[in-house]
């Protein structure tokens, strides 16, 4: 029972412009589930910040979790069709784990994804995906994510 599994992924995006343009997080929202085929959800400001103009309760950006199920078949998407659509791509760091047998990876272009229509995209714009594992330690977290199959650089 002490194996190592993998128990979420979270995907998440910032969309900072959407103080201005409330726009922007329909926009945002749409696309996530669009990738992931689960729908996503706002997440709103915790706190005021007077310089960026932001109120308590503003939305600010979208995430989705996914399990079982969808959470796989993401992963598989990820693996085989996103990661290599990425330019000149070698492999990702291994260098996003945090301590607790947690990785995060962050990706520059949500186009990578085929299900996302580059004509209708009105703003490229990167997210970030956490694999959250049941692993005590990173070490042990990068076996388990290196056996179902990401691709991590070479040292």
């Amino acid at each position: 029972m002490e194996i190592p599994k993998l128990q979420k992924i979270v995907l998440s995006r910032g969309v900072g412009a959407a103080v201005a343009d409330k726009k922007l997080i329909d926009y945002a929202v749409e696309e996530l589930t669009t990738i992931t085929g689960q729908k996503a959800v706002a997440t709103l400001s915790k706190k005021d910040v007077a310089s960026f103009k932001l109120r308590k309760g503003m939305p600010i950006g979208a995430k989705v979790t996914l399990r079982g199920e969808r959470m796989y078949e993401f992963l598989d998407r990820l693996i085989t069709v996103a990661l290599p659509r990425v330019r000149d791509f070698q492999g990702i760091k291994a260098n996003g784990f945090d301590g607790r047998g947690n990785y995060n990876l962050g990706i520059t272009e949500q186009i990578i994804f085929p299900e996302i229509n580059i004509d209708k995209v009105n703003k490229i714009s990167g997210m970030d995906i956490t694999f959250v594992t049941s692993a005590n330690t990173d070490k042990e977290a990068k076996s388990l994510l290196g056996e179902l199959g990401l691709p991590f650089k070479k040292n």
